[in-house]
């Protein structure tokens, strides 16, 4: 009986998944990191976009949107919608609600993002993780991602 030289071996199949596994291995975790990156300039471009559009509400009225307790900012969307902006983003690139807060006067006010892991935290300047707040008080980033994110 003639063997046909068709097919591969199995050795040589083993071989090409083992390549394949080692490449996933060193791709996945970048990719990971990709996405965690690109939700956070997206989320950091909607707060930039909501702010703009409380400094446009201010100038009109002499003070921002009042929301003493922060919570979502759905709260103010009344006050901005449609003529500071079109339609208020609700949510951060993780799905997590964005929150507002304000003064009792108007005077300042805080859109934060609770990021990737939902949790309030602290942490204000320049942060090192995807789990750390984004926040921008009154015209600027107060806590911003910057460099290699963990």
């Amino acid at each position: 009986m003639k063997r046909e030289g068709n097919g591969f071996t199995l050795i040589e199949l083993l071989i090409v998944v083992a390549i394949i596994g080692i490449i996933a291995a060193i791709a996945i975790p970048n990719l990971l990191n990709a996405i965690d990156r690109g939700k956070q300039k997206r989320t950091m471009a909607d707060m930039r976009s909501i702010g703009t559009a409380i400094e446009e509400y201010s100038i009109d009225n002499n003070f921002y949107p009042i929301q003493t307790t922060q919570g979502a900012v759905s709260g103010i969307s009344g006050a901005l919608e449609p003529n500071y902006i079109k339609v208020t983003p609700q949510n951060d690139g993780w799905s997590q609600v964005i929150l507002y807060g304000s003064d009792s006067t108007g005077a300042a006010y805080t859109v934060r993002s609770l990021a990737k892991d939902g949790v309030k935290n602290g942490n204000s300047g320049q942060t090192s993780s995807f789990n750390c707040d984004i926040v921008f008080e009154s015209g600027q980033f107060t806590a911003w991602p910057q460099g290699v994110q963990t």
